[in-house]
């Protein structure tokens, strides 16, 4: 092996171990692709190529790599969010316990022994001992609606 084949060899594996070792240390999805890109120049100078083919295979390779598969990769992921079961008491009813009020940002509903901040799905003001249906959840708030709709 001439001496330029075994410098660029040992170029190539450096980047591909560095892409991994980087990834591992940060999980960005980023410099995985340049460690995929370096083991392409790896395989074309394994096949003869020569240093600026190899550049060139690198080059094109990790950009495919980061341009196409990252976005895909961080789809398939990304966290789909933790699962709270808050919307178990989703069509449940509900005991008011405090006035609720969106006006003022108040308002308190007892739901299978739990006390849940709560506003209005229209935006009127529900009193104390009403029940209410749960329709939604908004953050850390239930969503309600009346039991019986005023006209």
């Amino acid at each position: 092996m001439p001496q330029s084949e075994l410098g660029y060899t040992v170029i190539w594996i450096a980047i591909l171990i560095g892409g991994v070792a980087i990834e591992v240390a940060t999980l960005n999805l980023v410099s995985i692709w340049f460690a995929v890109g370096g083991l392409a120049a790896f395989i074309a100078l394994s096949l003869g190529a020569g240093f600026l083919v190899q550049l060139i295979v690198f080059a094109i390779v990790s950009a495919i790599m980061l341009g196409l598969i990252r976005p895909l990769a961080k789809d398939i992921l990304k966290p789909k969010g933790a699962k709270t079961n808050a919307d178990r008491i989703i069509g449940q009813f509900a005991t008011v316990t405090e006035q609720i009020s969106n006006a003022s940002n108040k308002g308190q509903i007892k739901v299978s022994g739990q006390i849940w901040s709560a506003k209005s799905d229209d935006g009127k003001v529900i009193n104390e001992g009403e029940t209410v249906k749960i329709i939604a959840i908004q953050g850390v708030k239930a969503v309600v609606e009346p039991l019986r709709k005023e006209d």
